[in-house]
């Protein structure tokens, strides 16, 4: 699965929703990424915000944005694709322990493509400390800090 890009000599790993399904135990509505990438131990994650998503149904009637804790859990989930390399090939428990100093600049809405950003900041295993950022078009609408316990 992990390939090296000659030219930029960086390690990419590419998860689509088969792959993710295999890292994550989330299924149906609550996966929440579409696709990932591993590239030199950022992971970058993209999920299409469809105007029919559930959390979307009551948050709000009017105008709907993407509620902050579902951008979280999106982040988190991110986080999660670097823990593939953690457990050579083996299926890993991941448990989110704590999200700290988390910012919120700017709504998510349908239609819109949230691109995330995470890092392993530090690491005493089982536990590891990450940190996230979420974008739509480039623009910053996200940001936190998470820790996770492996099991």
């Amino acid at each position: 699965m992990a390939s090296r890009c000659l030219k930029l000599n960086k390690i990419i790993m590419i998860f689509d929703k088969n792959n993710l399904m295999n890292i994550l135990p989330h299924r149906d509505a609550m996966l929440l990424i579409d696709e990932a990438q591993v590239i030199d131990g950022e992971a970058r994650a993209r999920k299409l915000i469809n105007s029919n998503e559930w959390f979307l149904q009551g948050h709000f009637p009017d105008n709907p944005i993407v509620p902050g804790v579902i951008l979280c859990e999106i982040l988190a989930q991110s986080v999660c694709v670097l823990f593939a390399q953690e457990s050579s090939g083996k299926k890993i428990k991941t448990m989110l322990a704590g999200i700290n100093n988390a910012r919120f600049k700017n709504p998510v809405r349908p239609g819109d493509i949230f691109e995330t950003k995470c890092v392993i900041l530090k690491q005493k295993p089982p536990f590891y400390w990450a940190q996230g950022s979420g974008f739509v078009n480039g623009k910053l609408c996200v940001s936190a800090e998470f820790s996770f316990v492996l099991g």
